[in-house]
């Protein structure tokens, strides 16, 4: 009896954990993974419409550049690359929506290049 009890409470939990997770945006791959500061780049994932996610950066940790969404659809969003970025490698973060919003640093990563030199 006692056995079953305690694997109810842990089959609640688990449920709770999984109901919670729903809605959650997240990031899974950057195409392309590399670009300049103009370029558009597509990120893929799931819950990335705008129900749920309301801004798209991206961060050193330190510093973070707001990118211009120019398209957005629940499992991709399309965006350019701002001009003031400086080259290095970044994570992606969005803002969630709703009434208590949230930053999350996406598991995903871009390589943002200088600009190339030009001839002389």
């Amino acid at each position: 009896m006692k056995g079953s009890v305690v694997l109810l409470i842990l089959l609640l939990a688990a449920a709770f954990l999984v109901l919670g997770a729903e809605g959650v945006p997240k990031m899974t791959m950057v195409t392309p993974d590399n670009g300049k500061s103009g370029d558009t780049m597509k990120v893929d994932g799931e819950y990335l419409d705008k129900q749920h996610v309301a801004e798209v950066y991206i961060t050193d940790g330190t510093t973070d550049w707001k990118v211009q969404i120019v398209k957005q659809a629940a499992t991709q969003i399309e965006f350019k690359i701002p001009a003031n970025v400086k080259p290095g490698r970044f994570f992606l973060m969005v803002l969630t929506t709703g009434p208590d919003p949230k930053l999350i640093e996406e598991p995903v990563r871009v390589t943002i290049e200088g600009e190339a030199p030009r001839p002389s």
